[in-house]
Order: C-alpha cells, then sequence, then structure tokens
C-alpha cells in the first residue's frame, strides 16, 4: 500500500507495434479496446518495420492517442534509421538525400509532432522524471540488444554494453552502462533466460533463449522495480524475477506491485511483493507471426514521491 511518502503509480506498457494502425486492424484487436488512463506510458521499440520518416509520424500519431501524463519511447532494432552508425554505414557514398535520413528521424521523435502528443523520445542512458502527483522515478533506456540479423542497434554477444566490470573473455563496450538504483529499466531487447524463448532454427520442437547474458547481469546487480523490453514477440508474457538476498539495499524493496493484460475480464491483476524481485515484462504487441494479437500491459508500481 502507498505511503504518505510514496504514490502508487500506474503503467501502460508495449513494444513491437511494427507500423500498427488502428483503422485496418480486426475488430478483436486488443490495442483496439478501449485503453484505460494511466499515469505513464512506455514503448519499448520497434515503433516502424524499416522505418522511415511517414512511418515514425504514423507511430507518433498512434502514441498520441493514448491517454497518460507521461509516453516514453525507445527505438528499436527495426527502427534502422534512428541508428545513425548503422544508417550511415550501410549507405554508399551516393545514397544522397538517404544519408539524411537519420537526422530527419531524429527530428520527429524530438520535433513539434512528437511533444504535440506528450511523448519523450529516450536515447541510451539514465533518464529522471516527476509526474503531478509528486511521484519521481529513474529510468535506464537502452534500444540496444544482441545482433539478430541485419538490423540496427546491435552488438556481439561477446560484447559487454551494460556493466562496467565484465567476465574474462568478455568485450566491455559500455558507452552509459547500467547504474545501481534504478526504478525502471526500459530495453528492447530481454536479458537472457527471461521471456526470450524462441522456436528454434536447428531442432524442431524446442526453444532456444536468445536473450543477452550481460544485459542478465545487469538487471541483477540493478535489482529494478520492474524491467520492460519487447524484441523477441514469442517471449510475450510476465513475471516476477526473485534475486538471492544480499544483504544490500538495492535489493530490499518494500513497495508491491499488481500487474494485468488490458482489455481482458478473465484475468485479475495479480500483485507480488518487490522485495529482492524485478517484475519483467516482455510487452511485444506483435506475435511470432507479426499479427497484433497481444495486450499491452497494465502495471501499478508504488514510487517515492519528490522531496
Amino acid at each position: 500500500m502507498a505511503t504518505s511518502a510514496s504514490s502508487q503509480t500506474t503503467f501502460l506498457v508495449m513494444s513491437d507495434t511494427h507500423n500498427f494502425e488502428m483503422d485496418t486492424a480486426d475488430e478483436g484487436c486488443p490495442l483496439r479496446q478501449p485503453m484505460p488512463k494511466v499515469d505513464i506510458l512506455l514503448h519499448c521499440g520497434d515503433l516502424t518495420q524499416i522505418g522511415g520518416i511517414s512511418a515514425y509520424k504514423k507511430a507518433v500519431r498512434l502514441l498520441g492517442a493514448f491517454d497518460a501524463e507521461l509516453k516514453l519511447v525507445i527505438a528499436g532494432n527495426h527502427d534502422l534509421s534512428l541508428d545513425g552508425k548503422f544508417w550511415r554505414g550501410n549507405l554508399d557514398e551516393e545514397a544522397g538525400d538517404e544519408l539524411e535520413e537519420h537526422q530527419q528521424a531524429v527530428d520527429v521523435l524530438t520535433g513539434p509532432l512528437t511533444k504535440a502528443n506528450g511523448i519523450t523520445y529516450l536515447t541510451e542512458g539514465l533518464h529522471k522524471f516527476t509526474l503531478k502527483s509528486g511521484a519521481t522515478f529513474t529510468i535506464y533506456a537502452s534500444p540496444y540488444q544482441p545482433e539478430f540479423g541485419d538490423w540496427a542497434f546491435g552488438y556481439k554477444r561477446t560484447d559487454d554494453r551494460f556493466n562496467v566490470q565484465v567476465p574474462q573473455g568478455v568485450q566491455r563496450i559500455a558507452e552509459n552502462p547500467l547504474p545501481n538504483h534504478v526504478d525502471i529499466v526500459m530495453t528492447h531487447g530481454p536479458p537472457r533466460g527471461i521471456l526470450d524463448s524462441v522456436p528454434s532454427r536447428e531442432h524442431a520442437g524446442t526453444v532456444e533463449h536468445l536473450g543477452c547474458d550481460a544485459l542478465l547481469r545487469a538487471i541483477e546487480r540493478s535489482r529494478p522495480l520492474m524491467h520492460c523490453f519487447g524484441h523477441l514477440h514469442e517471449g510475450y508474457g510476465a513475471e516476477m524475477e526473485q534475486w538471492r538476498a544480499c544483504g544490500q539495499e538495492d535489493g530490499t524493496r518494500s513497495s508491491t506491485v499488481s500487474i494485468s493484460k488490458v482489455g481482458t475480464t478473465d484475468d485479475e491483476p495479480k500483485a507480488y511483493s518487490m522485495e529482492h524481485s524485478t517484475l519483467m515484462v516482455n510487452a511485444a504487441v506483435m506475435d511470432g507471426h507479426n499479427k497484433p494479437v497481444n495486450a499491452p500491459w497494465l502495471v501499478s508500481l508504488e514510487l517515492p514521491r519528490g522531496i
């Protein structure tokens, strides 16, 4: 229960909308159902299918229709032109106007249209926000994930983008490592072994885990209240990850969290204690066949009030 020094805060969490259009979606599509008013909307990347200025604008208008005080968005591996290094590396000198599309894409996500729709585009790193209720929170954002074909924001599986201290045989590439004492983590990809199962490409009838080992190490170290992501559509779901008690302050939470799927009547919100735990949420709207059949998640968290 929220105390006088805290505030119960609601989140609508989604990811991987991939050029979703409300007008052409089936009537039973979860995103076409009435959406609740929330404090914070989180979109974990893959706004588009392959980028494109018109596609980014369409995604901004889609998110503009949701009722939330704060709307936070990151890019994903399909949002090609938002990754400047990737974009420039895949074009030749004769590409002409296409070379400018990276800056045009960033301008869309940080410009007047996005601001008018109440959206804030987050680049990799730590951010802090205060709501009208007085609730404050920190959120670490990153669009990067292990290389997954020839897509944006990728790194080698032997690289560690999230930790300062890395195991032997791992290359540290962290430009903005995940700090301790973070309330929310929003990445495009999942940590390894948590809501990251996909059908095996080599052994029929089995699954493989394609999440990131380095990200898992970082999340266990930081122990946020919630870690949300998408990327691997087949991993859609939510679960509590219980960490080992280590006697550190950052591993102890006295608050609770509740979660449910938006638009469903058969699932009552489930409440959990946050002590030594993190709520893990794969919020991919698209399923493994790129059909928008997965509902966004409604999460309620107890956040501290600013002093």
